[in-house]
């Protein structure tokens, strides 16, 4: 009897821990959109479809939005949020900690993003990810941000689009099995079109224009995130931050998210 009674309180404790896990991420709540209240210190007079035509918004950030008030900016649409946490194999972004904790505290959808060094391997760079970006269950995917770096101090190598490409897969393919969904790509207009990287199959881009549409920019190529702007406002954000969009309606959203669930 004492034996029973013993079993059952550990089975209750058992499940009250999975719970109190469970809730603890706040990845994990239901879906909720909240409308934009942004302004732009730059605006742009969209010659075609604007921004304002989707219903879900967001931000990404790096070092240097240092002051940022998650629950202010939440409360006012930041649905989701990209956060840089390395560039190249050695780089840190010093903010990237506190963004993460602050987003993920506030309910805001995060993901982690790795600027791109031309000048080192690949896979040294997935392994310099995966050393700092924890595996936090229903984050969005991993970003792989590439661009070209005409003014960096030690690296100004422009390879041609296969090896791009051949280096792109590479880091892609060991993010996948660490993280168990495919990650992103995150590029702009000249990158994109010099390296052709809409021939890598199986990948959805975060893609970068803030004069137009990407439709047109980007000659009807298909993107899942749309960064329209750098010069954003934001209420609970000090200065100015870039401004996205997914490219669907808020259903979309809900079902895009559930689809990458870890």
């Amino acid at each position: 009897m004492i034996r029973s009674i013993s079993l059952l309180l550990f089975l209750v404790v058992l499940a009250a821990c999975g719970q109190a896990r469970h809730e603890a991420s706040p990845e994990a709540l239901e879906v909720s959109v909240t409308s934009s209240n942004f302004r732009d210190s730059d605006p742009t007079d969209w010659p075609g479809r604007s921004p304002d035509r989707y219903p879900v918004h967001g931000i990404d950030l790096s070092r240097f939005q240092t002051q940022v008030d998650w629950q202010t900016a939440r409360a006012n649409g930041v649905n989701f949020a990209f956060i840089k946490a390395t560039e190249g194999g050695d780089m840190v972004d010093p903010m990237f900690d506190s963004h993460w904790r602050g987003a993920g505290a506030a309910g805001v959808r995060r993901g982690a993003y790795h600027f791109f060094y031309l000048c080192r391997p690949a896979a040294e760079q997935a392994r310099w990810f995966i050393r700092h970006v924890p595996r936090t269950p229903g984050a969005l995917p991993p970003v792989l941000d590439m661009e070209w770096t005409p003014f960096s101090p030690t690296c100004t190598t422009r390879r041609d689009g296969a090896t791009i490409r051949q280096e792109a897969r590479i880091f892609l393919d060991i993010l996948e099995r660490h993280y168990g969904q495919r990650p992103m790509i995150y590029t702009t207009v000249d990158f994109f079109q010099d390296t052709e990287l809409w021939r890598l199959q199986g990948v959805e881009f975060w893609l970068r224009s803030v004069a137009d549409h990407p439709h047109g920019v980007y000659d009807g190529k298909a993107w899942t995130f749309w960064q329209y702007t750098s010069t954003g406002l934001v209420p609970g954000i000090a200065g100015r931050v870039d401004i996205n969009v997914f490219a669907g309606s808020k259903r979309a959203w809900a079902d895009w998210l559930g689809g990458r669930a870890l």
